[in-house]
């Protein structure tokens, strides 16, 4: 069977679902490919069952502190680990649920099945037909006036540590656990590692935390990393920066694997019941019929121009297979800027200073623009505003009056260069500093915006007055 279309889109995570509605809304016929579930790895395998678990985790690290806000809890406070696994299905369930009513509503098609990229053929003169094998072994043939490849990421895995149950596990599998280990060691520092750390301490867990760089987060500010890397220590988490695992060493026996790993004072033996690798993530390439086509592949990512065009101009790669930020929100943002080119409209891809990041440990992490050390190397001359939430009343309210919010701009022409929040509810109080970016604001005008008291987006208003020495909190 054939199925002509204006679009299709080969995966259903949030980059091709995004991609399709958007079409949709155009008036376009859109065919969403997906071989699993409808959502990719952000609803299913990511964004949404990590943060659900990690807010079980708060809780519980909340109730057991609970005395400090003088409430009282009779007996012991315990984890049913099922229920929490419970309420993360639940609320993945839910959002999947919304998810399909979304297809229906704008008349978006759906295929179950695993989609390959065929080149010209009876179907069409140009490569970029799509043969789908459906989930009970029939075919289609989808033949697209467009085509966008959004299917996205898996976590990279280190030879030698590979998934095996019970043992080793990346996130993917850390996810389905049944039982909570009394130890676990992570094996790279980055946004992952750090969250899984976070929120793996808080369910009362012994955690190492290992990372190769020298220090945590290598990618975000220097000031937010040390501010995390303090607070985490603190609260338990055994962190470990310059090292080197190495995965030939890896052995398990009564239920404990170690591993030996080379440090500046020397090689040391790491143990815990279960290891979780954590070293990124790498594009979906392989599989979907590229070879059929002309379209490049670059050090494991599929090459775009700044519309997100391949080198077949009707050809169209979004999301993480880019290799660009893989992040769930640039993934959407890149697949309207694809799908608004092949409408006809003319905005490209938003500059990598322009996206927010966020990370879910605690304390939370948001930052937008430069680093300080980034702004230096591009030959800034720069000033600094940085307060404490300390200062902040809603911050002391709360009992999580740790973190600051940090301002960069460039001292010649007050231009903002980035925003670093560490702290309560960091990634929610992010979108004024993402909306400042966007209208070219500069920290004077930001400071202009009347925050009502008491409340945490205070610490940013503060924060813009301090890059001219005008805060008044601090």
């Amino acid at each position: 069977m054939t199925i002509a279309c204006d679009i299709a889109i080969i995966g259903g995570g949030i980059a091709g679902y995004t991609a399709a509605i958007k079409a949709a809304q155009a008036g376009k016929k859109a065919v969403v490919i997906e071989k699993e579930k409808l959502g990719g790895t952000c609803l299913h395998k990511g964004c949404i069952p990590s943060k659900a678990l990690l807010r079980s985790a708060e809780v519980f690290a909340t109730l057991r502190k609970a005395d400090a806000f003088g409430v009282q809890v009779d007996g012991a406070v315990t984890l049913d680990f099922a229920k929490v696994q419970q309420r993360k299905n639940g609320t993945v369930e839910n959002l999947y649920k919304g998810l399909q009513y979304l297809m229906r509503k704008h008349g978006i098609t759906v295929l179950h099945g695993s989609g390959t990229v065929i080149g010209p053929s009876i179907f069409s003169p140009k490569s970029g037909s799509v043969a789908v094998e459906l989930a009970d072994g029939e075919m289609e043939t989808v033949v697209p006036a467009h085509l966008i490849i959004a299917t996205g990421s898996r976590p990279r895995i280190l030879k030698g540590l590979e998934p095996v149950e019970g043992r080793i596990m990346s996130s993917d599998e850390a996810l389905e656990m049944d039982e909570l280990p009394k130890s676990v060691l992570i094996v790279g520092g980055g946004v992952i590692g750090v969250e899984w750390a976070s929120m793996l301490i808080d369910f009362g867990i012994e955690v190492t935390l290992a990372e190769s760089a020298a220090r945590l987060l290598p990618g975000e500010d220097a000031d937010a990393a040390a501010e995390l890397t303090k607070q985490l220590r603190r609260r338990g988490v055994r962190i470990l920066t310059g090292i080197q695992l190495k995965p030939e060493t890896y052995t398990f026996s009564d239920g404990v694997g170690s591993v030996t790993a080379d440090t500046a004072d020397g090689p040391v033996i790491l143990t815990a019941e279960r290891l979780l690798v954590s070293v990124g993530r790498q594009g979906n390439v392989e599989g979907i019929g590229l070879e059929n086509t002309d379209v490049r592949v670059e050090k494991g990512a599929i090459k775009v121009n700044a519309f997100f065009q391949t080198n077949e101009p009707h050809i169209y790669a979004v999301g993480d297979v880019t290799g660009g930020m893989q992040l769930a929100h640039a993934a959407a943002h890149e697949a309207i800027v694809a799908v608004g080119h092949i409408l006809g409209g003319a905005e490209q891809a938003p500059e990598h200073a322009r996206i927010p990041r966020a990370i879910y440990a605690k304390p939370e992490i948001a930052s937008i623009g430069l680093t300080e050390d980034e702004a230096g190397k591009q030959g800034h001359a720069i000033k600094v505003g940085k307060v404490p939430f300390q200062a902040i009343g809603k911050a002391q309210v709360l009992g999580e009056p740790e973190g600051f919010a940090k301002v960069i701009a460039d001292a010649k022409t007050n231009d903002l260069l980035g925003v670093h929040l560490v702290g309560p509810h960091a990634t929610d109080l992010l979108s004024e500093a993402s909306l400042a970016m966007l209208l070219d604001a500069a920290p004077w005008e930001v400071a202009q915006v009347i925050h009502p008291h008491p409340t945490l987006s205070e610490a940013l208003g503060e924060a813009m007055l301090a890059v001219d020495g005008k805060a008044l909190a601090f």
